[in-house]
C-alpha cells in the first residue's frame, strides 16, 4: 500500500478501534496466482495466519479442513483463530495498529468500511483477487470509493417465513401476499381466525435496524433521508400492526433468537428471519415455507446482506501477499464454494454455484431470489456512515412502535441526528 494509505492507517486506527464496535449486526473467485505487482516472490513454506468470526466450527469442521486443504495446496502451515464477530473486528484493529496482522481475515461484511477507512486492508487491485463472477451486490458491501477490499464468501438475508397449516385455517392464499397491502390483509384474516399475525425482531441494537431495512428500503426509501415520506411509511406500517395486534409487544425488545421462538412455537403466521435459520425450520413440527419480504407495491424487497468477505490485511512483508491470495483464491474459488456455503447455511456470492444450489436443494430458491435483490448496509458509498445512520434509525422504530413518538416525528428527529452525525 502506498504512503498516502499508510499515513491514513496509522491516523485512523485509534478512532476506528473506538467506532467498530457499532458497526457489527448480524464466493466464487478464479483469479491466478501471479504475485501483485507489489509483492515480490513469497517464500516457500512458513505458516500463514488466518482469522474468521466462526468459533462454533471446530478443528473436526470441514471449514476447518478446507483452511488446512488450502494451506497445503498453497505450500505452507495454516494457524486458524477464531473469535466472535465483535471481538475479531477489534483484535483486527489492534493487530493492525501492532503491526502483526494476520495474512488472511475473515470479517463480517459491515466492517469492511471501517478496516479499510483506516488502511488495514489491501485492495482486491493491490492483492490481485478476481471479483468478476461475484453478484454486484453483494461485491458492493466491500467497496468504498471505487475500491473494492476483499471477496465475499457467501451471503445470507432475509425473508419471511410462514405456517401453511395455518394460513390454511385462516383462509389465506400465500400466493396472494404479493405487496404490503395484502399481506396485512392476510394477517388480518389469521387475527380474525383467533391466531397471531407476524413476529419479527425490532430491538434497539443493529439486529433491528437490520430486520428493518426490507420494509425500509421495500418503501424506495433511502438512507440518506430518514424522514422522507417513503421511510415514514415503514415506520407506519409495523407500528399499524402492533396497534392491530397483528405483531405483537414482544417484537420490541425480540431479537432474532427469540423472534424464531414464537413462530417456532406454532401460533404465528409469519415470521422475518434468515437462512440461519434453515436448519432449525427443517425440525419444525407444522408444515411451513418462505417466501421474499414484499416491496411496498410489490415484488422483491431489497434485505440487507450477512455474510463475511475474505480480505487480505496490509503486511510490511508484502511478499507473504502471493502466498495469501492462493489462499484466499482457495477459500473462494468455484470448486469449494458450494461446500463452504452449505457449512455456513450462506447463499453463494456467484450465480454459476447458485445454481448448483437450487439443484441441490430447491428451497433454497426463494432465498437466491433474496440475496439477489439484497444490498449491503454500508452499500451506496455511505462506509462508516451507516452505523451513525442506523442507531437513529432503529431507535425511531423503537419510538414509534412503543407509542412515545408518531411514526413523522421519530423519523424526522432521527434524520436530525443522522445528519449531524455524518457531517
Amino acid at each position: 500500500m502506498g504512503s498516502a494509505a499508510a499515513s491514513r492507517r496509522a491516523a485512523g486506527l485509534g478512532l476506528a478501534i473506538i467506532a467498530a464496535g457499532g458497526l457489527v449486526a448480524c464466493s466464487s473467485s478464479s483469479g491466478g496466482d501471479g504475485a501483485p505487482a507489489t509483492a515480490g516472490q513469497a517464500s516457500a513454506g512458513g505458516t500463514y495466519t488466518i482469522w474468521d468470526p466462526y468459533p462454533q466450527h471446530d478443528k473436526s469442521s470441514d471449514w476447518v479442513k478446507l483452511l488446512e486443504s488450502c494451506g497445503t495446496q498453497a505450500g505452507v502451515t495454516v494457524e486458524r483463530t477464531a473469535f466472535d464477530t465483535t471481538d475479531l473486528t477489534n483484535k483486527s484493529l489492534l493487530a493492525a495498529q501492532q503491526g502483526n496482522a494476520p495474512d488472511v481475515l475473515i470479517i463480517d461484511n459491515p466492517v469492511i468500511s471501517t478496516l479499510a477507512e483506516a488502511g488495514v486492508l489491501t485492495t482486491t487491485e493491490e492483492s490481485r483477487l478476481d471479483t468478476s463472477a461475484i453478484a454486484p451486490n453483494l461485491l458492493a458491501a466491500g467497496q468504498i470509493g471505487g475500491k473494492t477490499y476483499g471477496v465475499p464468501i457467501g451471503a445470507n438475508t432475509l425473508a419471511l417465513y410462514y405456517n401453511k397449516d395455518l394460513l390454511k385455517k385462516a383462509g389465506v392464499d400465500i400466493t396472494s401476499v404479493k405487496d404490503w397491502a395484502s399481506l396485512t390483509a392476510a394477517l388480518a384474516k389469521v387475527k380474525a381466525a383467533g391466531k397471531k399475525g407476524i413476529t419479527f425482531s425490532a430491538i434497539g441494537t443493529e439486529e433491528g435496524s437490520f430486520q428493518f431495512l426490507p420494509w425500509y428500503w421495500g418503501s424506495g426509501a433511502n438512507l440518506t433521508k430518514l424522514d422522507s415520506p417513503e421511510g415514514v411509511s415503514a415506520v407506519a406500517l409495523w407500528a399499524d400492526w402492533l396497534k392491530k395486534g397483528y405483531a405483537p409487544n414482544s417484537v420490541i425488545n425480540n431479537t432474532q433468537t427469540t423472534s424464531w421462538q414464537e413462530f417456532a412455537g406454532g401460533d404465528f403466521a409469519f415470521a422475518e428471519n434468515g437462512t440461519w435459520q434453515l436448519a432449525a425450520a427443517a425440525k419444525l413440527k407444522f408444515g411451513h415455507g418462505t417466501i421474499p419480504v414484499p416491496a411496498k407495491a410489490g415484488g422483491t424487497a431489497p434485505a440487507p446482506t450477512g455474510g463475511e468477505f475474505v480480505a487480505m490485511p496490509v503486511q510490511k512483508d508484502t511478499a507473504r501477499y502471493a502466498t495469501s491470495q492462493k489462499l484466499v483464491t482457495c477459500l473462494t474459488s468455484t470448486a469449494n464454494s458450494l461446500a463452504t456455503t452449505t457449512a455456513l447455511s450462506y447463499v453463494a456470492p456467484t450465480e454459476e454455484v447458485r445454481t448448483e444450489q437450487v439443484a441441490k436443494n430447491p428451497d433454497l430458491k426463494v432465498w437466491v431470489e433474496a440475496v439477489g435483490a439484497a444490498k449491503g448496509r454500508t452499500s451506496d458509498d455511505l462506509g462508516t456512515k451507516y452505523p451513525k445512520i442506523s442507531e437513529p434509525m432503529w431507535g425511531a422504530v423503537q419510538a414509534a412502535l412503543s407509542g412515545s413518538k408518531s411514526p413523522q416525528q421519530a423519523m424526522a428527529e432521527a434524520q436530525a441526528a443522522a445528519a449531524g452525525a455524518t457531517q
